[in-house]
């Protein structure tokens, strides 16, 4: 009788359009790209794509915008304490955008590969595995206020209920009002690759 091959094991990598492949179970900051990272956040849509406009609001434009509030927030902010701000949801260029009831519902298991692609991708571009304790609060902050207004004007919660989930709204400066308006996937992912370019090249100047 002849005996049976075990199972392969599932496959746990995907093939990046660089030619890059990550191992989401076990991700090397060397197979990380940043044009993965820009195409990819700029394709993925947040609130599901549950929002007003005639294009996604993508990760692309909501990481934009957190940089942008959370430097208003505090302004002695270094280049790479931006870079970390900018970078926060970037673990979704490979998982996408679970929205918060869904990875309630996953529990501890999204968080640990959304953690290990994290420490991965912060380390390719010569940051920490994880930020600083006041640095993850500033983002926290800054993620509430940037969720608030989208929930607001682009995902159709009331003002009273987005204030109940995200905490009470910081006013936007024009500048990052214009981040609120659904921009086309080609203009964000150049927008978001020449943010972080520019806030690398303020590092090397350091």
């Amino acid at each position: 009788m002849s005996r049976k091959s075990p199972p392969s094991p599932p496959r746990a990598w995907q093939r990046m359009l660089s030619g890059r492949r990550l191992d989401l179970l076990d991700p090397s900051p060397l197979d990380v790209e940043l044009v993965d990272i820009a195409h990819g956040l700029a394709r993925v849509a947040r609130w599901n794509g549950q929002t007003h406009g005639m294009h996604i609001f993508s990760v692309a434009q909501h990481s934009l915008l957190v940089e942008a509030v959370a430097e208003e927030m505090a302004t002695s902010l270094t280049p790479g304490e931006r870079l970390g701000i900018l970078l926060h949801d970037a673990p979704e260029y490979v998982i996408g955008d679970m929205i918060s009831p869904f990875k309630a519902v996953i529990g501890d298991t999204y968080k640990e590969v959304e953690a290990r692609l994290m420490a991965a991708i912060r380390l390719h571009f010569g940051l920490s595995a994880t930020p600083s304790r006041a640095l993850a609060a500033l983002m926290k902050r800054a993620d509430g206020a940037a969720a608030f207004h989208e929930a607001v004007r682009l995902a159709g919660f009331a003002a009273e209920e987005a204030e109940r989930f995200f905490g009470k709204p910081r006013n936007l400066s024009q500048a990052m009002e214009s981040l609120l308006a659904p921009q086309p996937i080609e203009a964000v992912q150049k927008r978001f690759h020449e943010r972080v370019e520019v806030l690398q090249a303020e590092r090397g100047r350091g």
